[in-house]
């Protein structure tokens, strides 16, 4: 038997929306922008004792084929607006929200998490993401001219300036005398200079609850690892298989001592869907029928569009691949992550997948397009979860559930009782900030320069 102490698993709640999870048909599926649905899962999250809520955002609705993303919300409500809200009808919960590095300024993020951290009493969290997109671009005043191999140096750099700014307060810097009349802070002047920023002036408000939000990062590129390594709290990753998170955890563990880091600094949290039933048999049937929901006949064409570069709407998606080639044409999709190795290989890599299992184009992009899932009795589904994190690969879940906003409940009312019961979750919160949540130092607590240095070095 190991000695090693048993590991708790954190847990956080993705509002589900913008991917190939959500299922929209089902009865249940309700919608994805009053908000009434953005506090049903954030209550529910709550009740489950969970970490944080995550909401993720989307700068341009993306197209297919000329057309809207028939996966994309329309009408998203804005992150910060969302979040502020539900700082109000929740007391404990993170609060987790996806802003863009590149199309945002380090002073206005800096004073929009601040505010959130400071109006729910330090819950902020911000997912730093990065766009080298143009057609993303075109609703910005910048357009597309952000080249791909600067958009980790912008990155660290808006990161750098907002901490710097989050900084420039001294915990006990505010004043106040209302007799004499006095309101004042001796916050120093911020005067910065680098490749993007050239920026002058004073912050605005105080030193916040935990005095950084916690930062959430999710590239995966080595640019994307090196970034996370140096800056961030928590990575959204998204492998699936054990060994494969494994490997992921120990990277990205290992990179963290050249920038002065420890592994305790940062927290490994995967995507990962669930489904639940009263025996393995059921829970297997119940995945099987949710991923046909989730991959229909004109959505594995779609998928498979993006790959070959062509129009195959004359094609069956109860029928074999495509004999054609990929005509290498990336803008049939605008807007989306796109495949980072060459089209031709992926689609030699189908077809011979789809060979050799006798697949045919939905049935092979449903196994290509899965996310990390847990399937089995709400027991089982615990055991897997407790599995990962105590064998190091991964220090918890961001669970993706395929129902807004109803489809946390059964993993909140069945799975998290057996967590408990194993020993690897909590029972009660015991802190009040997100940062006390995961475990997380202080950001006063150690130098962070090595790692801003070595963030834009890469």
């Amino acid at each position: 038997m190991s000695d090693k102490p048993r590991k708790a698993v954190h847990l956080a709640a993705h509002f589900p929306g913008v991917n190939n999870t959500t299922v929209w048909s089902d009865p249940e599926s309700e919608s994805q922008i009053d908000f009434e649905s953005f506090v049903h899962l954030a209550e529910t999250a709550e009740r489950g004792l969970f970490d944080f809520f995550f909401l993720a955002e989307g700068l341009r609705l993306r197209e297919h084929l000329g057309r809207i993303h028939d996966l994309d919300v329309v009408g998203r409500p804005d992150t910060f607006t969302v979040l502020n809200a539900l700082a109000a009808v929740t007391e404990r919960l993170g609060l987790a929200g996806t802003i863009n590095s590149t199309y945002n300024e380090p002073f206005e993020v800096a004073k929009q998490f601040a505010s959130l951290d400071h109006l729910s009493g330090g819950r902020a969290a911000w997912n730093v993401v990065t766009s080298s997109d143009a057609f993303t671009g075109e609703n910005f005043r910048r357009g597309g001219y952000l080249e791909h191999s600067q958009r980790y140096r912008r990155a660290a750099e808006v990161v750098e300036v907002t901490r710097a700014l989050w900084d420039s307060w001294p915990a006990d810097s505010l004043v106040v005398d209302r007799e004499a009349g006095v309101f004042a802070h001796d916050g120093h002047e911020i005067s910065y200079r680098n490749t993007q920023f050239d920026i002058s002036g004073r912050f605005v408000l105080p030193s916040s609850p935990q005095g950084h939000p916690v930062l959430l990062q999710a590239g995966d590129s080595d640019d994307g690892r090196e970034f996370g390594a140096a800056s961030a709290d928590a990575i959204f990753t998204g492998h699936g298989s054990l060994e494969a998170g494994q490997k992921f955890y120990a990277d990205m563990k290992g990179r963290l001592a050249k920038y002065g880091r420890t592994p305790d600094e940062l927290r490994i949290l995967p995507a990962a869907t669930f489904v639940l039933g009263d025996t393995a048999e059921d829970a297997q049937e119940r995945a099987r029928q949710i991923r046909l929901q989730q991959v229909g006949p004109q959505t594995a064409i779609a998928f498979l569009e993006q790959v070959w570069g062509r129009d195959l709407s004359g094609y069956d998606p109860d029928g074999p691949l495509p004999d054609v080639e990929p005509s290498g044409d990336a803008n049939i999709t605008r807007g989306r992550v796109r495949h980072a190795k060459d089209p031709r290989a992926i689609a030699d890599g189908w077809r011979e997948k789809a060979e050799a299992e006798k697949l045919s184009i939905r049935e092979l992009i449903i196994e290509v397009t899965a996310r990390q899932q847990f399937v089995g009795t709400p027991a089982a589904v615990a055991e897997q979860i407790d599995t990962y994190v105590q064998a190091d690969a991964a220090d918890g879940f961001i669970l993706v559930p395929h129902l807004t906003p109803a489809g946390l409940d059964e993993f909140v009312d069945r799975v998290v009782p057996e967590l408990q019961e194993r020993g690897s979750f909590r029972t009660e919160y015991t802190g009040s900030t997100l940062r006390e949540h995961l475990g997380l130092p202080h950001p006063h607590q150690h130098n962070r320069t090595s790692a801003q240095e070595g963030a834009r070095a890469s």
